[in-house]
């Protein structure tokens, strides 16, 4: 088990807190069909069985009655802060706010979700307080999947710029790059979620919590204001 995991979940059982963790989609591994929280866990790499080994060993202890525990789980993020990290952030905005085409590491055309970071928020909060969600995982509420494509063009409506091209970055190319850059080196593991359909069912916590994902042009709004106003005081 990760040492930081199995610290905070000795902290949480020591201290009879909630213990409430943010996980992404790797437990499913490659899937063909939208992921929901009855599918699979069938991890199709080392990161996905370090989290699915991690979300055992804290549902064996919820189990033993040791500590209480939930999982909430959501797919790539998109909003304010997004940098990095995120595939619709630093390699992506900036650029379309200079009129410049986009390099996407997978196909711009399968659907993806993509699930904002201000309803991840919400969901971490609701998810700690409601003991109804203790013992088992949520998916944070994300509105419908859409491509690549589709998110750089709702984009730049939201910037009210010209929409820009998105052309996929070569396989062998990103191959190479992995060589000397552990982070690109990383993404091979998951390239699945970039080349075929990957879409999050998260309708499950609306049901039972009556959370609400933001609507994608709300998203698309807020992640070009935000990344004005962080080129302005950069400014």
């Amino acid at each position: 088990m990760a040492p930081v995991a199995a610290a905070l979940l000795d902290a949480a059982t020591r201290s009879g807190a909630v213990l409430v963790t943010m996980a992404n989609l790797y437990v499913y591994g490659p899937v063909d069909a939208p992921m929901t929280e009855q599918t699979p866990l069938r991890p199709g790499g080392r990161k996905g069985a370090v989290r699915l080994r991690m979300w055992q060993e804290a549902l064996a202890r919820h189990a033993a009655g040791d500590v209480r525990v939930t999982e909430a789980r959501a797919s790539d993020f998109v909003g304010p802060g997004v940098l990095a990290g995120g595939h619709l952030g630093e390699r992506v905005v900036p650029r379309l706010l200079g009129a410049k085409d986009v390099r996407y590491l997978g196909d711009p055309d399968q659907p993806h979700s993509w699930t904002s970071v201000l309803d991840v928020g919400a969901a971490l909060a609701v998810l700690g307080q409601d003991e109804r969600a203790w013992g088992r995982a949520w998916h944070v509420p994300t509105a419908p999947a859409v491509t690549a494509r589709e998110a750089v063009a709702g984009l730049c409506r939201a910037a009210g710029v010209a929409q820009v091209g998105v052309r996929p970055m070569p396989h062998l190319a990103l191959r190479a790059v992995g060589v000397v850059s552990p982070l690109v080196r990383e993404l091979e593991e998951m390239r699945h979620s970039f080349t075929a359909p990957y879409v999050l069912d998260s309708s499950a916590c609306t049901a039972a919590f009556g959370l609400q994902a933001t609507p994608l042009e709300r998203t698309w709004a807020d992640t070009v204001a935000w990344w004005r106003s962080r080129t302005a005081v950069a400014a």
